[in-house]
């Protein structure tokens, strides 16, 4: 059979998911027109579905012609950088060892998929580029348009408008209290350093899935949760002036703060838990409540260890505890939550057995799709997962994020 070419379409941020819920890579043309047309009645002003049309376009083109062609949109990430070429660059791979193609034509929206053109061109060799404008936009309109656009994407939004609205505050406060400059420098950079780890969309995801809404619920332990974490502020407050008033050090009276404040907290956070379970009863999706069940583990174990590691910074009281009980501590955390894990992914793997979930399309947790399951191997605890491609591989029942119409399944960054 003859190597085709390969009309490849970039969506470097991942708007096909990220707008339309539409899972990469996109392969074959009718795949490509459909993901086109969810996009563009998703966000209209969108690029991205101007540019798969145009590469349906140039598939059509150059098939009329004589050539052999398959089209192909690849999707990046919603963080731009490292992760989205990363992504592009995993789902290039597989289309390459599948497809064998010759060489292939890119066509893009813009400079910042012309950013992947060097990993592309690392893997195939590149015939021809188009860059796909807008008709009606003139350079300065169109640069207006495109930075006014970007300013209300979220992500770009927290950089640009975020970071420097969090500093002024930080500042205003630090020169109220007479702080200085050092302990905003301080909040700016773990920020940062954050970001830059992905730390915050790791919390923003487990936000994410604590929404608050009167129609569920989970809002009675919402407001039961406030109740108590209001409490745990006035506590702390008390326990700050009598540490205060003990002489504590600086260290001390952080950890005698921390000491009888944390297991208010825990008893709020449990609250909360509680509601979000009801809820995925409810609503009868029962492998929800798996991932409740290890948020409550792990506060319970962080709980214990702050709760020990605090008696031992302070030591004014009975019971005294030593430097080995603290340590003991860690580690009887450590086996509990090994145990803790073990228990929830047995747990999660009898779900999936019950919700026979045969045939529905697993996707990772930005959107790519990764194939159908056509099984679970329940003996060795794995899922079996089929791709485009008729190529079969397995990934651990504790991969699995979350089930709907999709399986969403973890995958490495």
């Amino acid at each position: 059979m003859k190597r085709p070419i390969l009309i490849l379409c970039i969506d470097r941020d991942n708007d096909l998911f990220e707008k339309a819920k539409v899972s990469g890579p996109l392969i074959g043309r009718e795949r490509n027109l459909q993901g086109a047309q969810a996009l563009s009645l998703a966000d209209p002003e969108d690029p991205d579905s101007n540019a798969i049309y145009y590469a349906v376009k140039t598939f059509d083109k150059m098939r009329s012609e004589g050539h052999t062609v398959e089209v192909a949109t690849l999707t990046g990430h919603k963080g731009l950088g490292y992760k989205a070429d990363k992504e592009i660059s995993s789902q290039l791979d597989k289309i390459v060892r599948e497809l064998n193609p010759v060489s292939c034509v890119l066509v893009s929206d813009g400079a910042a998929d012309e950013e992947i053109l060097p990993v592309i061109k690392s893997r195939l060799k590149v015939d021809s580029t188009k860059i796909v404008f807008i008709k009606q936009a003139k350079e300065l309109e169109k640069t207006y348009f495109v930075l006014l656009e970007k300013l209300r994407d979220p992500y770009f939004a927290n950089i640009v408008i975020g970071i420097p609205a969090m500093l002024l505050i930080l500042l205003a406060l630090a020169s109220y209290f007479g702080l200085g400059w050092e302990p905003v420098a301080v909040i700016i950079g773990v920020y940062m350093l954050f970001r830059m780890l992905g730390v915050d969309d790791m919390i923003g995801g487990i936000i994410n899935d604590f929404r608050f809404s009167f129609e569920r619920t989970s809002w009675v332990g919402y407001v039961g949760a406030l109740a108590i974490f209001s409490v745990a502020v006035f506590v702390g407050y008390q326990s700050a002036l009598k540490g205060i008033r003990l002489g504590l050090s600086s260290e001390k009276l952080v950890a005698y703060v921390i000491g009888s404040v944390i297991w208010i907290v825990f008893v709020g956070l449990m609250l909360i838990m509680a509601g979000k379970t009801i809820d995925a009863l409810i609503d009868k999706k029962k492998y929800r409540t798996t991932k409740y069940m290890l948020y409550s583990a792990a506060a319970a174990l962080t709980t214990f260890v702050l709760l020990v590691g605090s008696s031992w910074i302070v030591n004014i009281s009975e019971p005294y505890v030593d430097f080995g009980m603290f340590l003991f501590s860690i580690a009887l955390s450590l086996v509990l939550g090994y145990f803790a894990t073990s228990f929830v992914n047995w747990y999660r793997k009898e779900i999936l057995l019950e919700m026979k979930i045969e045939g529905k399309e697993a996707i990772s947790e930005h959107g790519t799709y990764l194939g159908r399951i056509v099984g679970i191997d329940a003996r060795k605890g794995r899922i079996v997962i089929q791709t485009v491609f008729e190529k079969r591989y397995t990934v651990p029942v504790s991969a699995v994020s979350s089930v709907d119409e999709n399986v969403v399944i973890k995958t490495s960054e």
